[in-house]
């Protein structure tokens, strides 16, 4: 059973920038951005000619994304390049065994968060991005070596991201152990874990769906450039 209505999920960067994450909310009417030191994305509602916001935003990043329907893009812009990402769901929590130590990531770790990410996760990852959510880790000989956190969320909903592991350490089951304790705690919050991946991206795409993920939709992000 689907325990919430689902439309948020429809137009996420939105509903998340109308919801829990107002604070880091660039608004610029039916167009929204999350502030540059968080994410890179926004979106927009009704139609909106979104050529006067993109140019706005344009001031404070070289590239950036809306996610959603295609964009209006100013005259002197790029063509805006479509990427397709899946957009997962999970409604029960997983049945994982967890034999890692799991600790959730605070300031004292920010910076073996950012060399991992840097490594193995750059794209969409700012300076800010681990305070939208809670970020969990695995240590290995006092090296941080795996990661999953949240990243946007409603009262409702949380998103599951940054799900990364180090080069050294992958085919070890951390990725899984990790979301099965991240979809829990958001369970726990009376929250329903979603998530977004590539649609080439075939290896993690494969591994949600073992855990129990299943597509609700595809989205599509829309690269922004002058």
């Amino acid at each position: 059973m689907k325990p919430y209505p689902e439309t948020p999920l429809d137009n996420p960067v939105w509903s998340s920038l109308t919801d829990t994450h107002h604070n880091e909310c660039i608004d610029y009417g039916n167009v929204k951005f999350y502030h540059p030191d968080f994410t890179p994305f926004g979106a927009f509602v009704n139609g909106e000619d979104t050529s006067a916001a993109i140019e706005k935003h344009a001031k404070l990043l070289d590239t950036f994304f809306i996610v959603g329907n295609k964009p209006i893009i100013p005259s002197s812009f790029r063509p805006p390049k479509k990427h397709v990402g899946l957009q997962m769901i999970i409604y029960n929590e997983i049945e994982h065994p967890i034999s890692e130590d799991i600790i959730e990531l605070n300031e004292a770790h920010y910076n073996d968060l950012i060399d991992l990410i840097s490594l193995v996760y750059p794209h969409f990852f700012k300076k800010k991005t681990n305070l939208l959510g809670r970020y969990y880790g695995i240590y290995k000989n006092n090296l941080l070596v795996a990661v999953t956190g949240e990243r946007m969320q409603t009262n409702n909903f949380t998103e599951i991201s940054a799900v990364a592991t180090h080069p050294e350490h992958t085919g070890k089951g951390y990725a899984k152990q990790l979301i099965t304790y991240a979809v829990k705690k958001i369970f726990e919050d009376r929250k329903v874990p979603f998530l977004h991946v590539d649609e080439t991206n075939l290896g993690p795409i494969q591994l949600y769906k073992t855990l129990g993920f299943t597509e609700r939709r595809k989205m599509q992000y829309w690269l922004i450039s002058k």
